[in-house]
């Protein structure tokens, strides 16, 4: 395995500032919005009226906008844009100043120093900072094998390493695994835990994604980061990814309600939008109000995966949502 050591870690690299600080929380729901309790899925969670403003910390906006990698895929794929231009790319097209990288267009440079280190310049130039690294085809970090699971948080720490190095705040990872409710759970808490004990050594927190199946169920991925137990362990409640199997969805309200709990980062994930700007699937304001109601203040990472705009004017829809929602709902 090719994964440097810390001391390694610390030597090679110039980089000795922290990495960017987990999102902060601040204060929640404010003004005449009111709680109205629902019944969704089954179970009751209060949820802010219509009307509710937040909140925002000091001298900053309600929260930040990032964009995740995965949005213009087909431009890295075709080689539009290179992977060492994202950050530049999204400052000169969109203006903001986050992003989150997702490990599959650089997969061979996660131990290039170098290659690392000209990304995050690029980034520095542009004034872009790196949120996270989206971590995906490195093993079942629940796998029922346990020297398997062992594995798969080894192939997780090089990623650990390369947020660090590009200031990112945390990897986000899968919570796969196989077996009942219960087996799964404990396994992919052990698996994150394992990795976890790596992860805070870099001051790199491990986030996990509903990304289907069992992780895509509110309660289960909740019971999970309770049975991992560390403070570095979260959540990156994704808008979209509910399904959890043979066609079958878990209620996104719901679910966004209980993983923002545990939540580090968010993802605003989209698809297709009216002529007025407004997202077809489902309530992105609805869902914004639980997210803020939660006290998260940290950047909403864009996430468009839509088939009626292109690429980038897909994550300029999603911005302008964010932002016509961010206006509306601030206090």
């Amino acid at each position: 395995m090719n994964t440097p050591t810390r001391r390694q870690f610390l030597a090679a690299t110039a980089v000795g500032a922290a990495g960017a600080a987990a999102p902060g929380v601040a204060s929640a729901a404010a003004g005449p919005g009111g709680v109205s309790k629902l019944q969704d899925g089954g179970g009751a969670f209060p949820e802010p009226g219509a009307d509710a403003t937040f909140a925002a910390p000091y001298g900053e906006p309600l929260f930040k906008i990032s964009v995740a990698q995965w949005s213009l895929n087909q431009l890295f794929w075709d080689g539009d844009v290179d992977n060492r231009d994202f950050g530049p790319f999204i400052k000169e097209n969109f203006g903001l100043d986050g992003v989150e990288w997702v490990n599959s267009f650089f997969k061979d440079k996660a131990t290039d120093f170098g290659y690392i280190r000209e990304m995050k310049q690029r980034c520095d130039d542009a004034g872009v900072k790196t949120v996270l690294i989206m971590v995906d085809g490195e093993g079942q970090l629940g796998h029922p094998d346990a020297n398997e699971r062992k594995k798969t948080v080894e192939n997780h720490h090089k990623w650990v390493v390369a947020s660090k190095l590009l200031g990112g705040h945390a990897i986000r990872v899968n919570a796969a695994s196989s077996g009942s409710w219960d087996e799964q759970r404990d396994r992919a808490a052990d698996g994150l835990h394992q990795l976890t004990e790596f992860a805070r050594g870099y001051g790199i927190s491990v986030i996990v994604e509903n990304h289907g199946g069992l992780s895509s169920n509110g309660q289960w991925l909740s019971q999970v980061m309770d049975k991992a137990g560390l403070p570095e362990v979260g959540t990156l409640p994704d808008f979209g990814n509910f399904r959890i199997g043979d066609g079958n969805e878990y209620d996104r309200y719901k679910g966004m309600y209980e993983l923002m709990r545990y939540a580090k980062a968010v993802s605003a994930k989209s698809w297709n939008f009216t002529q007025d700007g407004r997202h077809e699937a489902f309530d992105f304001r609805r869902i914004l109000r639980i997210v803020l109601a939660a006290g998260y203040r940290g950047y909403i990472g864009v996430e468009y995966e839509g088939s009626s705009h292109g690429k980038v004017e897909g994550v300029r829809l999603t911005q302008r949502l964010l932002e016509a929602c961010r206006d509306e709902m601030s206090a």
